[in-house]
């Protein structure tokens, strides 16, 4: 942080988003002067203005606030969603401001004190949440940067020192380059972000290079099966820590763990799915290669309640479940699946899925038709496009036409409350990176007024 002690002024470019936001509370709280543009008002930006910050959401470079305009002592935060054509990068760009990615900003922060960092196309954000509970219920002086909102703190920041820092690697825009990781774990390497990428391949090669970035005195942490050298992580099998005498019990999985140094006996956990299971050795794993005493890990993790929208239960009655989720790849679609599958055998499920960006369903059609027709009814909302333009032809309706499906029906989201009535499934699942998520609060609310 030494050379951004003369900056007072931090200015968010997409303050809304989730590693966006967290970063906007963590100086606000060093007591910086924080404000921000965001394109609508979420729960997120909403939750900032109580905080204190200041949110526009007028793109017009004159509704930035006057103080932000003071090019010496503002940093101007970016991210790599927003385009380079943004009325305000341009203004903040054309008057030489200093100007970074929130991957950048995050290596100053962290550079110089002990960094785990957790990458992976899937699971890192739950793994990540795990790991900065762990040490902060065991006593550890820890900063956490999460890409979800935990249920133990309502918050994407943990603040309990600065002594280690715990943070989500994002390979989007290859931003986990800036990290230097003292521990660092992949939990995946699945093809995704082929719009930034092009391939499969390229992907897999960045993230050998983040995987170089962990020093020699370092540990690297890798899900078993992947092409990469490290302590491998699994599940029943000869990883290097692997969850182990696995159980059910009230929706609980009952475990023990094996690890170099011996085995950890009766572990609780609480989140369904193995791939959450995945996530909690990980987690565990780190938590023991940072120093935690392994016979405080079992209490802390057994009181981790879980990540908003990481299969979150919104109703859970004997006559109706509602799950959020914030699945939009078909492996963790997959992984969904699997976990209601697990938890509520012979029931007949539901799900409501929102694609996420045109790129990614062109590029994944036939496997997102795949695992969405594992589910017994679904119901497909049309495409959100976030950073995105349309691509032609690429549309919800061709989609729907490749799932082998007899119980499928494209609708718009004011329709989702009608079309579940219609339903005589047992588990709703809503699924989706867009904005499904603001749709879940509504439907819960109708549906147990309905009751």
């Amino acid at each position: 942080m030494q050379n951004l002690k003369h900056i007072q002024n931090l200015y968010f470019i997409g303050i809304g988003g989730i590693g966006m936001s967290a970063l906007a509370r963590y100086f606000k709280f060093q007591g910086k002067n924080v404000a921000g543009y965001d394109k609508t008002s979420t729960s997120l930006t909403k939750t900032l203005e109580a905080e204190g910050v200041t949110v526009v959401y007028d793109e017009n470079c004159e509704s930035i606030p006057a103080a932000f305009k003071n090019k010496e002592n503002t940093l101007v935060v970016y991210t790599p969603a927003v385009p380079k054509t943004h009325d305000q990068y341009q203004y903040f760009s054309e008057k030489n401001f200093y100007l970074k990615k929130r991957a950048e900003v995050l290596g100053l922060i962290s550079a110089g004190k002990n960094t785990l960092a957790v990458a992976g196309t899937h699971g890192k954000t739950t793994t990540t949440a795990i790991l900065g509970h762990l040490l902060k219920e065991t006593g550890a002086p820890v900063t956490g940067f999460l890409g979800g909102i935990s249920e133990d703190i309502q918050s994407n920041l943990i603040l309990k020192g600065d002594e280690v820092i715990v943070v989500e690697a994002d390979e989007f825009d290859r931003s986990f380059m800036h990290l230097k990781p003292n521990i660092a774990a992949i939990t995946s390497m699945d093809a995704d972000h082929l719009d930034i990428y092009g391939g499969k391949e390229e992907l897999e090669k960045t993230f050998r290079d983040f995987a170089k970035l962990v020093p020699e005195n370092g540990k690297l942490f890798i899900k078993n099966g992947l092409s990469l050298q490290g302590n491998t992580l699994g599940i029943e099998d000869e990883a290097d820590y692997s969850a182990k005498n696995i159980k059910i019990e009230n929706g609980t999985y009952i475990f023990d763990m094996k690890t170099p140094e011996g085995e950890i006996r009766d572990l609780k956990f609480n989140l369904p799915g193995k791939h959450n299971l995945l996530n909690a050795v990980t987690a565990l794993a780190m938590a023991i290669q940072y120093g935690t005493p392994q016979q405080e890990l079992a209490e802390a993790l057994y009181s981790f309640m879980g990540v908003k929208r990481r299969f979150t239960y919104k109703i859970k009655s004997e006559k109706l479940v509602l799950i959020d989720d914030y699945a939009h790849h078909p492996a963790e679609i997959n992984a969904v699946h699997q976990a209601v599958r697990e938890m509520h055998p012979g029931k007949r499920v539901l799900a409501i899925f929102q694609p996420h960006l045109f790129s990614r369903t062109r590029d994944f059609i036939e496997d997102f038709a795949k695992s969405l027709a594992k589910f017994d009814e679904l119901l497909l909302l049309d495409i959100y496009p976030a950073r995105e333009l349309p691509i032609e032809g690429v549309t919800s309706e061709w989609l729907l036409a490749k799932i082998e499906l007899d119980a499928k029906k494209r609708i718009q989201k004011n329709e989702i409350y009608e079309s579940v009535k219609n339903s005589e499934a047992e588990i709703i699942v809503m699924m989706g990176a867009g904005d499904i998520g603001e749709e879940v609060e509504p439907l819960k609310k109708k549906l147990l007024y309905e009751d």
